[in-house]
């Protein structure tokens, strides 16, 4: 039998399927023999030896004393700082336990053990107030011993424990309630705190909250059918006796001791531990403990008990994560608080709110949070000095503080002074603009999801909210922030017109110039959002003055980006219109780029202002460089339309735009487009789009300005030949022949181009006549 079981436990063992408690149970069985245990530590720590023996928490740089020790069983001596703690330490540990001790026998034999003469009201008391016993022991290795009873078949010797063990706890929170009473003005004066546990209960390797839980809930229903095991255990004569089941209180339960456990627990303050699995095991424990508890229905007795836990947590200090100040690497209360703010909301809803806004801080993200009381050093204060960047369940935390601030939201809507109060809670402690987005999303669809009028307190809520989260995200990177601007302009619009009004008066400390101008703006001046305010003419007016005023004044600040939509915004207004393309004209020289002119060059076109399309070309034309290799470049249209432009106003006005083609564009192919356009057709004539006549003469190519748009094409295409032929390979032959049918074409248009395309083709086949094959070529098809 007992080499099978080594196999099932050695498989346990490579597969890390199983948690310390496992171990615990084994060596804590009551009826262990000494040679056995013997047995068992040799094989332990043999496996604990092995360099792949898993550590208990998963983290590989975590130091912890040794706290199973810390009992009064003679053990507190042994604080040596080990290595780090495998998942056997805890069983190696309390392989040293022993079951002897006089008052833990009596306290599991039987349901009669208590002492109503005893009101020793000191720490280590061994009854309560009430005559009851207490087992003062490391709470996770008391509960251990609990969950070794059940394991080995003595629930109700299991059940008697953890009763003792719950009575304990609710005996040490209540001293800890009158220690902080006492001391409450010299701790809050100093304004900081440090955290009493190294282990929390809740996420703890062996955890003790569930085991009592569990054994309160399951084991106590089986106590009350009877057991057939018994522990041989001493007698009780000299004790004072009390009727059976007797242990707990006038109207308490089971249950009702379960869920006060739970809450104790899950309140304590705690310090985060280190690594991602120690950390994801306090969520997941949290999570599990709270769905046990939800299947649990309240009754009387049971809101009395959450009314009195919660009235502990906001007054217990230091000993409880809802305490006043906490500690800033104490793990978080929002899951927690969520739990108990719904439990409270329909029964007491002023203490509810008091949880859940106490439960709301992160300190962690504080840059101003206190690194912990040094005075005391018998209390834990920072296991390691920063561990923010070592917070990896810190997305979720984040996200469980969102989903504790929307319940507070959906609960407080009709509440103008509840909104008031959560919504600075809410601007205070929760610094992710994603998640402050999502409940300004969440109250606006709150606010507006009756099909009668919407809750305007609350659709105030979401639009301060969104307006936190503009600020927040105005200077960094957000790839939703285009969103989250036309979200807040739809939520301003459903608050009315002032609320669009004001963010437009305010719009430097909210959005940039392009979003103020192409998205705000243009939004509010766009007709459904008239109609959706119902405004009047004098109201749109006033509205669309605000517009056009935030439009020029993101025109002035970035002339590069937001000109355009300005222009856009102030078509209908004279002024407004005019000195928008005064900004223009200013910035033009040194502040826009040649694109941009042109874009709002095309633009006066399209308005009718061709003399103030033509003015914007020709200073885009000033920043404009086309290379001789640049054929394809985006620019080449916007040259040809503002040649084209320039020939339909008239000579003077050609005359005025070649220079600058000639000095901006190298390009052959270029050029002589122009040049062809320009033969075709008299100035100001041009084309269906502004006369259908052609009355006038055509301009001579031996004359200004053409000869030297014609010297300067002929010149192009020159030194595009040379600059083609230094590095030109056998596969291009063909198209650079191509190329020079086309530059003969353009030759033939000056009155002796013959002579000089003869010449040209002489120097080329002079200069390149080491390159055979391709003269042969020029020689064939030229001469």
């Amino acid at each position: 039998m007992l080499p099978l079981l080594l196999l099932l436990l050695m498989m346990m063992f490579v597969f890390s399927l199983w948690s310390c408690a496992l171990w615990m149970c084994i060596v804590l069985n009551p009826h262990c023999k000494p040679e056995q245990k013997s047995s068992w530590l040799r094989q332990l720590r043999r496996w604990n030896s092995v360099d792949v023996c898993p550590w208990e928490d998963g983290n590989h740089g975590n130091e912890l004393p040794n706290l199973t020790h810390s009992l009064p069983q003679g053990a507190h001596g042994n604080q040596e700082m080990r290595p780090h703690r495998t998942v056997f330490t805890r069983a190696i540990e309390a392989c040293d336990l022993h079951w002897q001790d006089r008052h833990l026998q009596h306290i599991i034999a039987s349901d009669l053990y208590a002492n109503y003469c005893y009101h020793d009201n000191q720490e280590g008391s061994l009854f309560d107030s009430r005559g009851w016993p207490l087992w003062h022991e490391h709470v996770p290795t008391a509960c251990a011993r609990v969950d070794a009873l059940r394991s080995h078949g003595y629930p109700r010797e299991a059940l008697r424990l953890a009763i003792a063990v719950v009575n304990t706890l609710r005996r040490q929170q209540q001293r800890q309630l009158e220690h902080f009473r006492r001391h409450k003005k010299e701790l809050l004066h100093k304004g900081h705190t440090s955290i009493t546990n190294m282990e929390g209960w809740v996420g703890h390797p062996l955890d003790p909250i569930g085991t009592l839980f569990s054994t309160l809930t399951e084991s106590g229903r089986a106590g009350e059918e009877g057991s057939n095991t018994c522990l041989d255990l001493s007698g009780t004569a000299d004790l004072q006796r009390m009727p059976v089941q007797r242990l707990l209180g006038d109207g308490e339960s089971y249950v009702a001791l379960a869920v006060e456990t739970a809450l104790i627990g899950l309140g304590q303050q705690r310090v985060m531990p280190d690594g991602l699995y120690a950390q994801e095991k306090v969520c997941r424990n949290e999570e599990q403990l709270l769905a046990k508890l939800q299947e649990v229905e309240l009754d009387d007795s049971l809101v009395k008990i959450f009314r009195k836990q919660a009235v502990f947590l906001l007054e217990a200090g230091p000993y409880s994560g809802l305490g006043e100040i906490v500690h800033r690497e104490s793990v978080p209360m929002h899951t927690f608080a969520r739990y108990l703010f719904t439990s409270l909301l329909p029964h007491d809803a002023e203490l509810a709110y008091k949880i859940a806004l106490r439960a709301m801080r992160l300190p962690v993200l504080e840059s101003t949070a206190s690194s912990g009381d040094l005075s005391r050093p018998h209390h834990i204060v920072s296991v390691v000095p920063n561990r923010y960047p070592r917070w990896f369940t810190l997305s979720h935390i984040e996200s469980q503080q969102c989903e504790l601030a929307s319940t507070m939201l959906t609960a407080a809507k009709g509440d103008s002074r509840r909104l008031e109060t959560v919504l600075e809670s809410i601007q205070k402690n929760i610094h992710s603009s994603s998640h402050i987005f999502k409940l300004a999303q969440d109250a606006f669809k709150i606010a507006t999801l009756m099909d009668s009028l919407p809750d305007i307190t609350l659709l105030k809520v979401s639009l301060e909210l969104g307006l936190q989260v503009m600020r927040i995200t105005l200077s960094t990177l957000n790839w939703r922030r285009r969103e989250m601007v036309r979200w807040l302009v739809t939520c301003a619009t459903e608050v009315g017109v002032y609320a669009l009004d004001s963010i437009m008066q305010s719009w430097f400390t909210l959005f940039t110039p392009t979003e103020a101008t192409s998205i705000v703006a243009t939004t509010v001046m766009s007709n459904s959002t008239i109609v959706r305010l119902h405004l009047d003419c004098h109201q749109q007016e006033n509205l669309a003055s605000s517009a056009r005023t935030l439009a020029l004044q993101c025109a002035m600040k970035d002339p590069q980006n937001c000109a355009l939509s300005a222009l856009t915004l102030c078509e209908k207004d004279h002024i407004a219109f005019e000195t928008a393309y005064q900004i223009v004209l200013d910035a033009a020289a040194t502040g826009m780029s040649y694109t941009q002119l042109f874009t709002i060059a095309r633009y006066m076109e399209h308005r009718g202002y061709p003399m103030r399309a033509y003015k914007l070309a020709t200073l885009a034309m000033a920043h404009l460089n086309l290379s001789y290799n640049q054929d394809t470049h985006p620019a080449i249209n916007d040259v040809l339309w503002a040649c084209a432009l320039s020939h339909s106003l008239g000579k003077n006005e050609l005359a005025a735009v070649i220079p600058l083609v000639v000095k901006s564009v190298k390009c052959a192919t270029v050029l002589s487009d122009i040049l062809r356009r320009c033969t075709l057709t008299t100035p100001g004539m041009v084309s269906a789009l502004h006369s259908r006549r052609n009355s006038g003469k055509l301009m001579s190519l031996d004359k200004a300005p053409l000869r030297q748009l014609l010297d300067a094409t002929i010149g192009a295409y020159i030194n595009t030949t040379h600059s083609r032929l230094t590095h030109i390979s056998p596969r291009h032959y063909s198209e650079f022949i191509e190329f020079l049918g086309k530059a003969r074409e353009t030759f033939m248009m000056a009155h002796d181009g013959h002579i000089q395309f003869t010449q040209f083709i002489d120097n080329l086949k002079q200069i390149y006549k080491g390159k055979k094959k391709l003269m042969m070529l020029v020689r064939e098809r030229f001469g």
